[in-house]
């Protein structure tokens, strides 16, 4: 099931066609065996790379592919049909990684780091979460103070993707670089993981994306040269709130590949398995369990494209991109579901892609904005603050 929408040219239906057969044969052989031992795949991130997946909407000037955002949301789609912690790997990286030194990096800046960053020998990560600092990005503590024109910066990040790997470059961090009358200024700067103080920790035990790379940052005496400042001082909340506006596109992206890929595994299951002398998707219940899945995984794709072509066509499309982040969360929660639901003992059992499936879609309601936090979003685009 394919939508036929005008917005996907042949050069999309191309790079889905790529992806989807990348996704087949190179990554689902080892998305079983890597998620149960929770290992990162760096040689799989390599081959990501070598077929143009990290840095595809980057200008060719820095390595990149060139093309348009919704290139990036198929090619995201595809890999999570098959394997969320693959599809987090290139979403995260894109979007949360280069995205913010792409959009608000100095040329200077745009030369140093974009050309290592879309080969797939390293990925960068973003860093707001803190203990203290989550829906509520304003309570981050992480300080950066200027001294002799370096930034001596201190403090702790966690749950953040792209970050605790060998061969994770270095984080965007949100910091606070002054402090007046309880007045905080939030700026972001660039450190590279391999700075002196800088202390990296794989998160393990992880319920879903076990095969991505998530970790927790310790900054201890860190100093980095005063260039490496991202955008303007004073300006690191308006980069954070626009990177995820954009970071809930791919995060949507993930949502409708794994609903798409739940679906067809129902799907195969219901022509395959027979009961009372038929195949179970004869049954009315079964059938209808599948109509409506095909429904919501053809709104969400709407939905999604529709949020993708105002970006693309530097349209505002903030409102959008939370309503098609929270809806395509739900739908893959949903259609997950139903998926297990149809499968019966099957469908929660190792290692059956819709067990994998039904783990990987609990974060998408989390990640990038909760599914509250969006419903807030959207309720003051629409006007209710203003009651």
């Amino acid at each position: 099931m394919q939508t036929k929408d005008p917005i996907v040219t042949g050069q999309h239906q191309e790079i889905r066609e790529r992806v989807r057969d990348f996704a087949e044969k190179e990554v689902a052989p080892q998305a079983a065996d890597l998620d149960e031992q929770e290992v990162f795949s760096a040689e799989l991130t390599k081959r990501m790379g070598e077929e143009g997946l990290l840095g595809i909407y980057i200008d060719e000037a820095y390595g990149g592919g060139g093309r348009d955002y919704l290139s990036l949301i198929i090619a995201v789609e595809e890999l999570a049909r098959i394997d969320g912690s693959q599809a987090a790997t290139v979403a995260s990286h894109n979007s949360l990684g280069i995205g913010p030194i792409y959009t608000f990096g100095s040329r200077e800046q745009k030369e140093r780091f974009l050309p290592k960053l879309t080969t797939g020998h390293h990925v960068w990560g973003f860093g707001m979460t803190e203990p203290k600092a989550g829906s509520d990005s304003r309570r981050t503590e992480m300080h950066a103070i200027l001294q002799n024109d370096h930034w001596l910066i201190n403090g702790r990040k966690i749950y953040i993707s792209n970050s605790a790997s060998d061969i994770s470059l270095g984080t965007t961090m949100q910091v606070i670089t002054d402090e007046e009358d309880g007045k905080k200024e939030y700026s972001a700067i660039l450190v590279e993981s391999e700075r002196q103080g800088f202390t990296r920790k794989k998160m393990d035990g992880k319920m879903m994306w076990r095969a991505s790379d998530t970790g927790s940052l310790e900054l201890s005496n860190v100093w980095v040269p005063e260039n490496n400042l991202l955008g303007e001082r004073g300006k690191g909340s308006s980069i954070l709130l626009q990177t995820l506006d954009s970071g809930r596109l791919t995060i949507a992206a993930m949502g409708l590949g794994l609903a798409q890929g739940a679906f067809e595994q129902a799907m195969a299951h219901a022509k395959r398995r027979r009961q009372f002398g038929r195949p179970i998707g004869k049954f009315q219940a079964i059938a209808f369990k599948l109509a409506d899945m095909a429904l919501k995984i053809e709104h969400a794709r709407n939905t999604l494209y529709r949020a993708v072509w105002l970006k693309d066509n530097k349209q505002p499309f903030g409102m959008e991109a939370a309503m098609a982040k929270l809806y395509c969360s739900e739908i893959a929660a949903e259609v997950s579901n139903e998926a297990v639901q149809i499968l019966g003992a099957y469908g929660l059992s190792k290692p059956h892609p819709v067990e994998r499936f039904y783990r990987d879609q609990r974060i998408l309601q989390i990640g990038e904005g909760t599914s509250e936090i969006l419903r807030l979003v959207i309720s003051r685009q629409i006007g209710l603050d203003k009651l």
